[in-house]
Formats: C-alpha cells, structure tokens, sequence
C-alpha cells in the first residue's frame, strides 16, 4: 500500500509522517505541493508545519497549490485523508472538513503531551482503537483552537463526527474539547495533535499515533 505525505514550503512534519508510515508497515510516497498527480497512492497524508508561512492565516494558501486539486477530488471520491496539525488547517480551507482553526485561546504556542479520548472508530483512520480509547501524543500549535457556528457543531456532535476529543485539560480553547473530527463518510479525518511523533515509546510519550496509520491500512485493504 502507498500512501501519499505531501511537502509544502514551511512543511515541518513531513519525514517524521512518512516515517511513521513505513513503521505502519506501507510505502511512503513524497508528493510535492506543485504536483497535479498523486502517483498512484491508496492515502494521503496532509503533515503539519507552517505551510506558506501561514501568511494570510493558517492553511489558506496551502489550498490552492496544484496538489490540493486532486487531494479533493481524490477525497470525494473516498480515498483517506489525514489532516495533521496544519494539514488539518488546510483540509478546513479546502471544504473537505467544516469549522476554522482560531489563534489558541490566551494566545500562546502550546507543546505538551496531550491525552485524547477516542470518540469514533468507524472512520479509515481509528478502525483499530476501542471505543473511548485514550491515547497520549503531542500537541503543538498556535492556531488550534477549533471554532465553527453552533449548528456546525450540532451537526458534527449529532452525527458522532468528533473523532478525537482532549481528557484533561484542552490546550487552546477548542469548542467542545474537540481535538479531531472527520468528513460524514469518514474517510477523511483532520486532527490538531501529531500521531506522527508518537508511533515508539522510546521516541514519544508513547506508541499511541501508530494505530491511525496501520487503521488506514486495514480500510483499504477492506
């Protein structure tokens, strides 16, 4: 299986993702923002970092590189989508998730190890987590604070597409405690924290992040 890590300028997570894809057990594939192909991957992978520069705010430029094109298309037509930290900002800017990633509240960078509850395991990427699963990774961000309009919210609560939610403690202010959610099929899943810098204790607070990446690759090979 391949799966696709994408490089933007400023990109920062982007070998650490591609890592943790090849402990997953699949073949990391490098896409480039200026590619208009995906090469053939099963999954893509949208790392974190700061693409652009977050000039304009966090994600927006990122959504319009070439890449994006068939990111979206390749999503609404079911491929997995991981949207990491700024992958997630840019998900949120391409329409493929709902709501905006806000300046946290208190205005501060926040870098901790972070518990989350797993809320939803039917989606492509947490089929191997128990329901209410908690799992620690890394959070790091300045603008993570999720926010959408209330009936945004509703939606996404109603419909169980919380897919991740912060236990002790929410980091920048996120409506709902809400560190990840997903697409209504939930194919697609954009979160704040990293998975990818927990996939080995000896390395991270824990081993918890790797079980996102070996879930895609039982949704695909189903």
């Amino acid at each position: 299986m391949k799966i696709g890590v994408i490089t933007f300028p400023g990109t920062l997570d982007d070998i650490d993702a591609a890592r943790a894809v090849r402990y997953a057990g699949a073949e990391p594939v490098a896409l480039w923002h200026g590619d208009e192909d995906l090469r053939g991957v099963d999954a893509v992978v949208v790392p974190g970092g700061f693409s652009y520069g977050d000039y304009l705010r966090a994600g927006a430029i990122a959504r319009f590189a070439p890449v994006m094109t068939p990111v979206v298309e390749a999503a609404r037509g079911g491929m997995p989508v991981l949207g990491i930290c700024n992958g997630f900002q840019i998900l949120c800017e391409a329409g493929l998730l709902p709501g905006a990633l806000l300046r946290n509240a208190g205005l501060h960078f926040v870098c901790r190890d972070q518990t989350l509850r797993v809320e939803r395991t039917t989606t492509a990427w947490t089929g191997g987590y128990a329901d209410g699963a908690e799992i620690v990774i890394p959070v790091k961000n300045m603008d993570g604070r999720f926010a959408a309009e209330k009936s945004t919210v509703d939606e996404l609560e109603g419909e169980g597409r919380v897919v991740f939610r912060y236990v002790n403690g929410n980091p920048n202010g996120s409506l709902g405690e809400i560190a990840g959610i997903s697409s209504a099929d939930g194919r697609v899943v954009g979160l704040m924290p990293h998975p990818e810098h927990a996939i080995d204790a000896l390395t991270g607070p824990s081993a918890d992040g790797l079980g996102m990446f070996r879930s895609v690759l039982g949704s695909v090979a189903a």
